[in-house]
């Protein structure tokens, strides 16, 4: 779903220009101990500092990010009744679940598609695509948008941003020793740092931050699932499988060779694939909502 990849996203950028920034300012030189070995304590808080640090900035982004890159409109006045409809129903669910009223906005995509986001509950965005809203009836929207309210009531992006910035914390902390011991071991680098260790850590950052999405990816799947849930309970479980039974039908019959990550309509072709999947299988969806008591 869009709220994810936006998130990942710009949290990649922060961690990647905060890291870079501090490095110009010299503040990376607190890791150097004596010249020769590095300082983990130090490490470790300058770690934490950079993955939180970006983690945070990304969530507190996240509702201004969504609304410009998606080209989202917020409700202000409803125009028509379809907005009206949003208005209520979103409101409705809202009061019910206990979080304050979201603002409530329209993105323009083809896709089928909706996501929610914000900093906290009480500051958060509902957004749907007019593709939704063309496609679906009113009750499968209703489904739709009771999955988006519950993503918030659950606190979803505030504990994702939680695990972000754990796992930041490791991949950098993990790139710079790596990057030590490249310089000193392989080139050889006997005071200070060499370029090889800039290099080495930059590339081990990026690379370590794609394994370490697969922890991200397994936390979404299952926050998926229990939205799912949630979505249920507000707008009834029949609705919640119709609206998902809509969106697999919407599923193109082959996926493009390169692997995709996030998006509400995608299905790994491998099980290698299915690690880097924001969302779990429709078909697994369903069923576990089939199966509920």
């Amino acid at each position: 779903m869009k709220r994810i990849a936006l998130f990942l996203l710009t949290n990649l950028a922060i961690v990647l220009v905060l890291s870079i920034v501090l490095r110009l300012l010299g503040v990376e030189q607190i890791l150097a101990e004596n010249g020769t070995d590095l300082d983990l304590n130090a490490l470790l808080i300058f770690s934490a500092v950079i993955g939180f640090g970006g983690s945070f900035i990304s969530l507190a982004m996240s509702k201004w990010l969504a609304k410009r890159s998606t080209g989202a409109q917020v409700i202000s006045q409803p125009r028509n009744a379809t907005e009206q409809w949003l208005l209520s129903t979103v409101a409705d669910q809202a009061k019910r679940a206990g979080i304050k009223m979201p603002e409530v906005a329209i993105f323009p995509s083809p896709e089928v598609n909706a996501f929610a986001t914000g900093a906290s509950k009480n500051s958060s965005l509902v957004a749907v695509s007019a593709g939704l809203l063309n496609t679906m009836t009113k009750e499968e929207a209703e489904a739709v948008l009771a999955h988006e309210i519950s993503h918030i009531a659950n606190g979803d992006m505030v504990t994702l941003t939680l695990i972000q910035g754990v796992v930041n914390t490791f991949v950098i902390f993990l790139s710079r020793v790596i990057g030590h011991f490249v310089d000193r071991v392989v080139f050889k680098t006997q005071q200070g740092h060499g370029p090889a260790f800039w290099i080495t850590s930059i590339v081990a950052q990026l690379v370590l931050g794609i394994l370490a999405s697969v922890i991200v990816m397994w936390f979404s799947r299952q926050r998926e699932f229990r939205a799912d849930a949630g979505g249920a309970s507000l707008a009834g479980r029949q609705k919640m499988i119709a609206a998902l039974e809509r969106l697999k039908m919407g599923q193109p019959t082959q996926m493009p060779d390169e692997l995709v990550a996030f998006g509400i309509n995608h299905k790994a072709k491998d099980a290698f694939g299915k690690l880097f999947m924001s969302h779990p299988p429709l078909n697994e969806r369903i069923e576990r909502l089939r199966q509920a008591r």
